[in-house]
């Protein structure tokens, strides 16, 4: 009778298997890439494997954190494969990581989505199998406790159960997961920063990002895209404690496929993802420029970072969007700008500390509108890149970025009218900003001291008035 047991279970899973075909290696990728859509008709064994690796890297300028990782970036590895495929999971840990591991899958139906199956000690390797049957985005992540700290340091990522008949086809395909993380310094404080308990606990995050780091989908590491093409962005939340409103400044979501199901709903602005969760985004892009990725919590954005970038290249559409046609000169009366108390910032000692740190303030506070590289935006933002206005006079830069400035302003040949508030920055952070730019993109090499801004008053600059 054992015997025929035996031979039951055999059977049953020689069944169960019968509609797999060969075997092949995941090709796994690093974000913002996603491998290339399965074209294959029929379902095979796929061998996943994920090395889990403890490492320092930056979080901000001039900021590091030790985060766990799966495949050595946050988010971890994204994981492609088609529904009905037969998963083979190896779980590796670093035999220089210094704490187990283990992981959850949402894409898994069985105990803990995996983690039952693969708590795995440093030096170790876990195997286990499952069978992808429902299609969808699913986010996994480190189950082992504490398992908010393992999520907080950035145990989480993506992974794809395509449909039997997969999916649309698409010119750009991209991978963008949020995430918050709580450090012991405050947002942009110098030094390797450790882990912060309480803050998690409390859910008051330090930093709240795309792809692990302020600035990771900026500058050249900024999406693209040509003005026609379709993109699809897989989008997902990590956690471990905020639910992200994503949205993309000047684009409409032509479908959105809710918290990463089959179904989708048209013509979405912003839309919810909440930890733990996923969402694909389809869009088409008809006008060329600089689309802004963030989260509508928009203090997170513009104060802990959750903002991104995409360039789109191509010709313009007058009629889909026209740009500035005309500017005109509109401040109704109102209070002088209060000034916000100083933050707690390190002394310089070096101008190559001055650099550094004004780097930091910079990126944090003036790069989204000016850009990293200092070329701003035509018509809106004026160029630091270069400027003849910034160059000729040092203590009105000073006067301007401490008190704020309003009215018409001409920079190199060209014309800006808007407002630029006052931040609230130190003495120190605004003689280490304005440092920076000095020394940056072509500019003159001047040097600004703290004590020069010191005497001066936080009153806004009002020009051509």
């Amino acid at each position: 009778m054992k015997k025929l047991a035996i031979s039951v279970l055999v059977l049953a899973s020689l069944s169960a298997r019968a509609d797999i075909k060969g075997e092949e290696v995941a090709k796994l990728t690093s974000p913002p890439e996603v491998p290339p859509p399965i074209v294959r008709s029929f379902n095979t064994k796929v061998i996943v494997k994920l090395e889990v690796i403890e490492k320092k890297m930056q979080i901000a300028e001039g900021v590091n954190y030790t985060f766990w990782t799966f495949g050595g970036t946050v988010p971890g590895s994204f994981v492609r494969i088609k529904e009905g495929d037969l998963v083979e999971f190896h779980l590796r840990n670093h035999p220089s990581n210094k704490m187990p591991h283990n992981i959850d899958l949402h894409a898994v139906t069985g105990p803990g989505g995996g983690a039952a199956s693969s708590f795995t000690s440093p030096g170790h390797e876990t195997t286990f199998s499952f069978k992808a049957l429902n299609p969808g985005l699913f986010v996994y992540h480190c189950a082992t406790a504490p398992v908010g700290m393992h999520i907080g340091n950035g145990m989480y990522g993506l992974i794809l159960v395509e449909p039997k008949d997969g999916l649309a086809k698409v010119e750009r395909e991209y991978y963008v997961m949020q995430g918050d993380f709580y450090t012991k310094g405050k947002y942009g404080e110098q030094g390797t920063q450790p882990f912060s308990m309480e803050k998690a606990i409390d859910e008051k995050p330090t930093y709240v990002l795309f792809n692990g780091a302020v600035g990771s989908l900026n500058g050249d590491k900024a999406l693209s895209a040509k003005v026609g093409e379709t993109v699809r962005l897989f989008v997902g939340n990590g956690g471990p404690n905020l639910i992200s409103s994503f949205h993309i400044i000047g684009e409409i979501f032509d479908k959105v496929y809710q918290e990463g199901g089959a179904s989708f709903t048209k013509n979405v602005q912003t839309t919810l993802i909440p930890a733990g969760g996923a969402a694909m985004v389809e869009f088409k892009v008809d006008v060329p420029g600089t689309y802004i990725l963030v989260d509508h919590s928009i203090f997170r954005t513009f104060n802990k970072g959750s903002l991104g970038m995409m360039k789109v290249t191509g010709d313009e559409d007058k009629i889909v969007y026209s740009g500035k046609i005309s500017d005109q000169v509109y401040l109704p009366e109102g209070g002088a700008i209060q000034e916000t108390p100083a933050a707690q910032v390190a002394v310089a000692k070096t101008v190559d500390d001055q650099i550094r740190m004004g780097k930091a303030v910079f990126t944090q506070n003036c790069a989204a509108c000016h850009q990293p590289t200092g070329v701003g935006i035509p018509g809106a933002f004026p160029p630091l890149a270069g400027s003849d206005f910034l160059n000729a006079d040092k203590t009105r830069a000073i006067h301007i970025v401490k008190g704020g400035l309003s009215g018409e302003v001409t920079v190199n040949g060209n014309k800006f009218n808007g407002v630029m508030p006052a931040l609230g920055l130190s003495d120190n952070d605004v003689a280490n900003v304005l440092t920076y730019v000095y020394s940056s993109w072509g500019n003159s090499k001047k040097i600004v001291k703290p004590s020069e801004s010191k005497g001066i008053k936080p009153e806004p600059v009002k020009l051509g008035q």
